[in-house]
């Protein structure tokens, strides 16, 4: 009986062993097969991938937990925004192209840190942050930090409310110590290649996954254990970050334009974008009907809206801001 109890397990070690040294390869084979759009650059140990085109007032595009710069660019908003501003588009640290560094603990202050840096390394002065998602985490994030040095801040479809949630806990399994790793190496990219379709069309609910989406998006690097274990962990600190943000609100001294889809699946956002809306006075709200999470990919014009409206706040709240950029 012992004896086929240890040959049982050697053989799931081997098994595990094997399916981790395919998915090691397989991450290299993406990273082949998506090479890095934009350029690179060094900051505080991390090797932070980002685009950048355009002229004119600086706009920062931050993607949501699990996506990458592709998601942006493939929503159109770079595009449309590029021949009149600025436009920047950072993977965060551990996804796409960016390093993840395991000597600190990625909070939404610990990247709107990193940020500060970059965009400081850049000259970039006073943008305007668009964050989507755990983007708009770091969005406000930095704007409590760093309020001389944001314009203004727009918030699509974030976590602004701490809750209890079983999807939390679940996703957070690959952030656990020992356990976690294993697990992303060996059976999380195969099981989440398979429900990669039925977490798309969640995100997009009720609107239907764009083809340009679905043909455009390296699902494939959204897989490599490396940025599971970074997803985990954004996933293990979307409370945190929730909570340290409300405590400082007061903080907040920019123009801030908030937007939803109304019919969210994935936060809803009457508990959070229309609460945060209600407890900061001076605030814009942009409740987007009939659209889903993946706002700026479906109601794209809506966003490009709500950028406007940003822009022209932090034009008013520092005037003389353009022409200063514009001599720089």
């Amino acid at each position: 009986m012992a004896k086929r109890i240890w040959m049982i397990a050697a053989g799931a070690l081997g098994a595990a062993g094997a399916l981790g040294v395919a998915n090691v390869l397989g991450a290299r084979s993406a990273e082949r097969r998506y090479p890095p759009e934009g350029r690179f650059l060094e900051i505080d140990g991390v090797r932070l991938h980002y685009t950048d085109e355009g002229q004119g007032q600086p706009i920062v595009l931050l993607h949501g937990n699990g996506a990458m710069v592709e998601d942006f660019t493939l929503s159109g908003l770079p595009a449309a925004l590029a021949p009149r501003c600025r436009v920047l588009a950072f993977d965060r640290p551990g996804f796409g192209h960016s390093t993840r560094p395991r000597d600190r603990r990625w909070t939404a202050t610990a990247q709107a840190a990193l940020l500060h840096a970059a965009l400081r390394a850049l000259g970039i002065e006073r943008p305007v942050l668009v964050g989507h998602s755990w983007g708009a985490s770091v969005a406000i994030s930095f704007a409590q930090e760093y309020p001389d040095d944001a314009a203004a801040i727009v918030l699509i479809s974030g976590y602004y409310t701490p809750k209890w949630r079983p999807d939390l806990v679940m996703g957070s399994v690959g952030a656990l110590p020992v356990i976690g790793p294993i697990l992303n190496h060996t059976i999380f990219p195969v099981l989440n290649r398979l429900l990669a379709p039925l977490a798309l069309r969640h995100l997009f609910a009720p609107n239907e996954v764009p083809a340009s989406f679905k043909a455009g998006f390296p699902l494939a690097l959204a897989l490599r254990p490396s940025q599971l274990a970074a997803t985990s962990m954004d996933t293990a600190n979307m409370n945190e970050a929730a909570a340290t943000s409300r405590k400082r609100l007061g903080d907040i001294t920019v123009p801030v334009v908030i937007v939803a889809g109304s019919a969210d699946a994935v936060v809803d956002p009457e508990g959070h974008s229309l609460a945060l809306h209600r407890l900061l006075p001076g605030s814009v709200m942009r409740s987007v009907a009939d659209t889903g999470h993946m706002v700026h990919q479906t109601a794209t014009d809506d966003v490009l809206a709500a950028i406007d409206t940003a822009i022209a706040a932090g034009s008013a709240a520092h005037p003389g801001g353009d022409e200063q950029r514009a001599g720089a």
